[in-house]
């Protein structure tokens, strides 16, 4: 099978989005499948305005010539950027049917820029991007709900995986930090709410594994908590069993790959009673839900790590990359030769 993967979200960047399609890549192309990789890399980019990690890739008509050129069987549109918006243009106009998926609630990350900015606006966007797809995957029961109930339709779940060779409670370290650990993992950016985990009344020590817009700015106000910077591999996975509990602050987040990550090292997850969250974590099991996150946090103390390794082990990729494959579809045989 030939398949087109369109994303503007990729190496470089560390995010949720990446890890997930570069290892489902990774899947596919060890089945047999052929799979080309459509991402800014391969074009002129600019910087994100207050995301300069970020990179927009401007490449016009360009996808659509690579589209042509490689011929896929199927067509998936992960991301709603400039390569996402180009590549649906261009199978739009030639009847092509594709897939799409919805990662991220752009509309609330605007307004958490923009407090004004309504997000009946953005939701249409969004609309409007995923309308004609065949079928848009999103991650989880909660998410499809509230799409749903804002008009969305032919939405399918695709779960997420974890890789429980690296991220192990073996990893662990000795950070040299007070006892007990809370760990913030992710973007350093206003839209994750990183300040109400700042801002807990918790005993022990707080680090922050990631960078961003707004590290200088927290890291200033903040002088006591550890910014340990981008970890990745091994050294991530050190910091997860290393902790006592990952704080997962974010109200927006449509799942959040990093408190699989975090529960396969054996840690629990403190976090608020939201969409993402509440899909991944089993109160009093693998972490806590509460809208209190300190007591959320204190409460995650008590738990089993071994329990929470042991749901992580219930995440395999390798299914997750079958039920990508399966929710994919053909594009019709006449565009397919066009």
């Amino acid at each position: 099978m030939r398949l087109s993967l369109v994303t503007d979200a990729w190496h470089p960047q560390v995010n949720g989005v990446v890890t997930t399609f570069s290892t489902v890549v990774e899947g596919l192309r060890a089945q047999g499948h052929v799979v080309d990789v459509i991402e800014p890399g391969a074009y002129r980019t600019v910087a994100c305005p207050g995301y300069p990690e970020i990179r927009l890739a401007l490449a016009g008509r360009a996808v659509g010539r690579r589209l042509r050129a490689f011929a896929p069987e199927r067509v998936h549109i992960a991301t709603e950027g400039p390569l996402g918006w180009a590549a649906r243009r261009y199978v739009r106009r030639r009847g092509w049917r594709y897939t799409t998926s919805l990662h991220t609630r752009f509309p609330e990350y605007v307004r958490a820029r923009v407090p004004q900015f309504p997000l009946r606006w953005g939701y249409a966007a969004l609309a409007r991007f995923h309308g004609d797809a065949a079928v848009t995957l999103v991650a989880s029961e909660g998410m499809r709900g509230e799409l749903a109930a804002r008009g969305f339709d032919h939405l399918n779940v695709w779960r997420r995986g974890v890789d429980t060779r690296l991220f192990t409670p073996g990893a662990a370290f000795d950070p040299g930090l007070p006892r007990p650990l809370y760990l913030y993992v992710g973007r350093v950016a206003r839209e994750k709410n990183i300040e109400a985990f700042l801002e807990l009344p918790l005993a022990g020590a707080k680090a922050v594994v990631g960078d961003g817009p707004d590290r200088a700015r927290l890291e200033r106000a903040w002088p006591q908590v550890v910014f340990a910077g981008y970890r990745r591999g091994h050294d991530l996975a050190a910091w997860y069993a290393s902790a006592d509990a990952l704080v997962f602050p974010s109200r927006t987040d449509t799942y959040g790959v990093v408190m699989l990550e975090a529960l396969a090292c054996g840690t629990p997850v403190a976090a608020y009673p939201v969409t993402g969250p509440a899909d991944i974590v089993r109160p009093g099991v693998t972490g806590q839900l509460d809208e209190d996150l300190a007591r959320a946090g204190e409460g995650c103390l008590s738990l089993s790590r071994a329990a929470c390794a042991a749901f992580a082990r219930e995440h395999d990729w390798a299914a997750v990359v079958g039920e990508f494959l399966a929710r994919t579809v053909p594009v019709t045989p006449a565009a397919a030769c066009d």
